[in-house]
């Protein structure tokens, strides 16, 4: 019992933060209808952020070595704050990689390029001024909490429960952000269809710069729970999650905000079940579960099949 339990809350804690990380793929693929390859990017500096807010030392590499914070804040006030910074760094991603092309109607292959360039410069200045080596966070990130938490009996990674509880507190603001204000109606408007959205007065290109900004905001958020939980290997370590989130976006079904959580806890849920033994093979194991469903249902689990207009 106490082991299930523990499976339990470690696919639901890890599902959610996937979960998090595929909305911000979702609100841009909504409003654009391309995906954002240097999602993966802000991610890793969401961790990073997070990382030297939490008092974190740079190490020996890269042009700002032994940097370290004058100050250290709690993780529960550091990760909202690397979270609006890497809202920044999103808008800036957007005016740079992705505003030129829409004014100029280029093809959608041309934005998953330059978004991709974006993604590399990114990750590049990361390894430039932090070095490649990896980083754990502090000891001290979480305060007084004790390592273990006793629940119904059994002894959970205090780690898993934070992760469980800020993303159900985050998806839970966004959900009822996106339905109950006039924002989040607006940018739903937009993902339905842009033109009509215009017609009625809806100013289309900022619903866009606020897509990008909600889906930076979640990237750091999702990195620096994701930094907290089994720390930061290096600027490329957002690659494999970025790839989880694409899988768990397609799952889920493009651009539906509910397929995305819901992928992402059934992709967590099938990492939880591998036994230790396997864990060598878990990618293997969830990504082969998602190629079974989409053979099943290729629009995704809450898609909606793609209507061709002839």
């Amino acid at each position: 019992m106490d082991t299930l339990l523990q499976i339990l809350i470690n696919g639901i804690s890890t599902g959610a933060v996937y979960g998090l990380f595929a909305l911000g793929y979702t609100l841009v693929f909504s409003v654009l209808g391309v995906i954002n390859f240097a999602h993966g990017a802000v991610f890793t500096l969401g961790a990073y952020l997070t990382y030297l807010l939490v008092g974190g030392a740079v190490g020996s590499n890269g042009l700002l070595a032994g940097l370290q914070l004058p100050f250290a804040l709690p993780f529960w006030a550091a990760l909202p704050v690397a979270g609006l910074l890497t809202a920044l760094v999103s808008l800036l991603v957007e005016a740079t990689a992705f505003r030129p092309l829409r004014r100029h109607g280029a093809e959608p292959l041309l934005y998953l390029i330059t978004s991709l360039g974006a993604g590399v410069i990114l990750v590049n200045l990361l390894q430039i001024l932090l070095g490649a080596e990896g980083y754990a966070m502090p000891t001290t990130a979480l305060g007084s909490l004790p390592i273990t938490l006793s629940l119904a009996g059994a002894q959970l990674r205090t780690v898993q429960l934070v992760l469980l509880v800020v993303a159900a507190v985050v998806l839970a603001v966004l959900s009822l952000w996106l339905e109950g204000s006039r924002g989040g109606k607006a940018l739903q408007a937009v993902s339905e269809d842009a033109t009509t959205a215009r017609l009625l007065g809806i100013d289309s290109d900022a619903m866009i710069r606020l897509g990008f900004a909600v889906s930076g905001f979640l990237a750091g958020i999702a990195g620096g729970l994701v930094g907290l939980s089994l720390s930061i290997t290096g600027p490329y370590f957002g690659i494999s999650y970025g790839l989880k989130a694409l899988g768990v976006l397609v799952l889920g079904g493009l651009g539906s905000v509910p397929g995305a959580v819901l992928a992402g806890l059934i992709v967590g849920g099938a990492e939880a079940l591998v036994p230790g033994e396997w864990s060598g093979y878990k990618d293997a194991i969830a990504y082969a579960f998602l190629f079974a469903v989409l053979l099943l249902r290729p629009q995704g689990l809450l898609g909606r099949p793609q209507i061709s207009k002839v």
